[in-house]
């Protein structure tokens, strides 16, 4: 398996290959901005096209990540994510080992990425408002 890339951005990192529409999906929705009111949105991130990472999980996660690369958040797009019809996608909170991962649909992705990045709000925030399906669909 080959190791995450260094960023800036919070890395969106592909790890099921079985659905190539449903990836490009996802990455469309991810990157499409989002207008609030007067204001417009979008979700700093880099996607990891790579299949070294099929099958990572939120336990492995750590295995692929360089001491001067640790990013806060990491978003998982696997097998849920690319069969669900909302394709929710993982989120990983790399600092809170208490709070377990939770999902975001690909049009929350900027909330989530900036609000955290920022510090704006804590993981908790997000974990705790998510559907009795685990899924967050916002507040």
């Amino acid at each position: 398996m080959n190791r995450l890339p260094n960023s800036d951005d919070s890395p969106v990192v592909r790890t099921d290959f079985s659905d190539q529409a449903a990836w490009v999906a996802v990455c469309e929705a991810v990157r499409t901005p989002v207008r609030e009111g007067p204001d417009e949105f979008v979700a700093y991130v880099d996607f990891i096209d790579d299949p070294s990472f099929e099958g990572l999980t939120p336990e492995s996660l750590r295995s692929v990540i360089d001491e001067g690369c640790d990013p806060r958040i990491v978003f998982l797009v696997d097998r849920v994510t690319l069969a669900h019809p909302d394709h929710p996608i993982l989120v990983v909170d790399l600092d809170k080992k208490e709070s377990g991962p939770f999902r975001v649909i690909p049009s929350l992705v900027w909330s989530v990425e900036s609000n955290l990045s920022i510090g704006n709000m804590d993981y908790e925030e997000f974990a705790g408002a998510v559907g009795p399906d685990g899924v967050f669909r916002g507040f």
